[in-house]
């Protein structure tokens, strides 16, 4: 099963993440601490899938962070299509021609999908919505975040707590 891959694991991980390591993880801040209303960390099939949830949070808290200044700027700011699109953000999208091109925006989020998905996830014939051992939760192997956990642990642990709590408060 996937481990619990933080800022301080340089060596391998155990095979499957237990409670304490969790409530040291990332993301792990006051004024609540280590938070799990649902107590689904109890529970030892949920507790082997700690690394996908991880996994899960970061990405969709990047794509939380990505589309909140958008929706917000869009409401007062239509650049784009002549500054024409005079309604709010929720309905703009049915005013401009960008309905024909939704099949490019699906064949490249695919792309990005499957490509993040092969250094992510073990083979799915094996073990399916399983993460890899050596995955460090949130790299996508483009921007260095193994080699600064290795290299700056808690500068790592710090910058990967900021960027999960700043997801969660985008979604």
């Amino acid at each position: 099963m996937a481990p619990v891959r933080h800022a301080s694991a340089a060596r391998a991980a155990p095979a499957m993440a237990t409670l304490a390591e969790i409530k040291a993880d990332s993301g792990v801040t006051a004024p609540l601490g280590y938070f799990d209303p649902l107590s689904l960390m109890t529970n030892p099939a949920q507790l082997e899938k700690y690394s996908l949830y991880k996994e899960s949070e970061i990405k969709h808290g990047r794509v939380a962070m990505l589309a909140a200044p958008g929706f917000l700027i869009a409401e007062k700011f239509h650049p784009l299509f002549g500054g024409n699109v005079d309604a709010p953000s929720i309905l703009a999208f049915q005013q401009t021609p960008l309905q024909t091109i939704w099949p490019i925006v699906l064949l490249v989020i695919g792309a990005i999908e499957g490509y993040s998905s092969v250094s992510t996830y073990k083979d799915p014939s094996t073990a399916a919505w399983s993460i890899k051992e050596d995955h460090l939760a949130g790299d996508l192997g483009m921007f260095g975040g193994a080699k600064q956990a290795k290299s700056n642990p808690a500068g790592y642990k710090a910058l990967a707590t900021k960027e999960i709590n700043n997801g969660r408060l985008a979604m």
